[in-house]
């Protein structure tokens, strides 16, 4: 129970979370809310119908993120905190809604208990930060903040050919809201781990002290079709083949530079994809990642130096496209050390830790004082059907996020 004698109620909380997962609902208990579809409008739907029955103050800016104000006894720049809801293809229930739901059972709680605060806040629920559909992820964030221009976000095409602007049009949620100017007196994001650690270890909260740089790219590469049966090997232009050799090194690289390094190659498609035909053309993405951005130049250095010898030896064109790029964030010192201190102020078990996963936590840390609290992950399993954190972890998390929010709604800065 937060010092102000109020507690958050763990049912209410997860009953939000489930009747949003009813949302693009699969077989097996995940979503599939890809940003910008029918599913994510329905999503959204839902979301701003309970900031509103909540009295919040929703405005809704030009890329689609969508902000609710709850008033201060003063005016000026909100705490802030959220998170987002469109989800990976093959989603969990709380990648990313935590956070969004977390928020609103907090001002949910601040109401029945009749507490005002000094300083306004606002729950933020920002646009495709997955990436899944339209590249870079924390979209709607880097808009936001004014590091990626809303003519230039807008236009982005994803992969099935469609624009954000045309999308966001559609669903009706192209707001009408000025992006590029952010206020806010600080961030704090309340997202499950998606990685093993804290269960491993019995640790109910994570003080999260940076995000990793990530590494997005695509590659196009074009040989020649044959035929399987009557082109011999030393004749072929195989881009399958170039393609298949870049996956295999992709891990290996991972395994060379060690540490926090990690490499996955999430998309691989062959063209013309039949049996009996060797492949013309093959377009796969490589995601790198590590805590350390000259360690991170040296993996994508690496990697290209390889895939054009690859593709030389094989007499296959190869193209390079840079899908994302973010440098390795480390948080505001002073808002880590709050949130170890406010989890064990209540009796929680804490550890100080890095996150392997971007968000929108790390684009925010651009222009405000800004934290992230993790909750476990079982068996470390996200952008995943399987993707569960236990009720009770989830109402930690949310206590320890209403106790922080309440100690920057009252003080005098972050």
């Amino acid at each position: 129970m937060s010092r102000a004698g109020i507690a958050i109620d763990p049912d209410r909380l997860m009953a939000r979370i489930r009747k949003l997962g009813e949302i693009g609902a699969l077989p097996g208990g995940g979503v599939c809310r890809l940003a910008l579809t029918e599913e994510d409008r329905a999503g959204r739907d839902l979301l701003v119908g309970w900031m509103r029955e909540l009295g919040l103050e929703v405005r809704i800016d030009a890329i689609g993120n969508i902000f609710g104000l709850r008033r201060g006894r003063e005016e000026g720049p909100p705490v802030m905190t959220g998170s987002h809801i469109d989800t990976v293809r093959t989603g969990g229930l709380y990648d990313g809604a935590l956070g969004v739901l977390a928020g609103l059972e907090i001002v949910e709680t601040l109401d029945r208990a009749g507490i005002g605060t000094r300083h306004p806040l606002v729950i933020a629920a920002f646009t495709n930060e997955e990436g899944a559909r339209f590249p870079p992820d924390m979209m709607g964030s880097l808009v936001h903040v004014g590091a990626l221009a809303l003519e230039d976000a807008l236009a982005t095409r994803g992969i099935d050919g469609e624009t954000v602007g045309a999308c966001l049009e559609r669903i009706g949620y192209a707001g009408d809201a000025p992006v590029g100017r952010p206020e806010a007196r600080a961030f704090v994001e309340l997202h499950i781990e998606q990685g093993p650690v804290l269960e491993r270890e019995g640790v109910t909260i994570g003080a999260v002290e940076g995000v990793q740089g990530i590494s997005w790219q695509a590659l196009s590469l074009r040989g020649r079709s044959a035929h399987a049966g009557a082109t011999p090997m030393a004749m072929r232009r195989d881009a399958g083949l170039v393609a298949a050799e870049i996956a295999v090194f992709a891990r290996r690289l991972a395994r060379e530079i060690g540490g926090d390094q990690v490499a996955t190659v999430g998309s691989l498609r062959l063209s013309p994809d039949l049996v009996n035909v060797v492949p013309e053309r093959a377009e796969l993405t490589v995601d790198l990642r590590h805590t350390d951005d000259l360690r991170l130049r040296e993996a994508e250095r690496r990697l290209s130096a390889f895939a054009a010898e690859a593709a030389a030896r094989e007499g296959v064109e190869i193209a390079f496209r840079q899908l994302a790029r973010f440098a390795p964030v480390a948080f505001d010192p002073a808002m880590v050390a709050r949130v170890e201190a406010t989890a064990r102020r209540l009796g929680r078990s804490v550890r100080r830790m890095p996150s392997g996963a971007g968000h929108d936590a790390q684009i925010m840390a651009r222009v405000c004082p800004t934290a992230m609290i993790f909750v476990p992950s079982v068996g470390g399993i996200s952008h995943n059907v399987e993707e569960y954190t236990a009720p009770e972890d989830l109402a930690a998390g949310a206590e320890v996020l209403l106790e922080l929010l309440l100690d920057l709604l009252e003080g005098e800065g972050a």
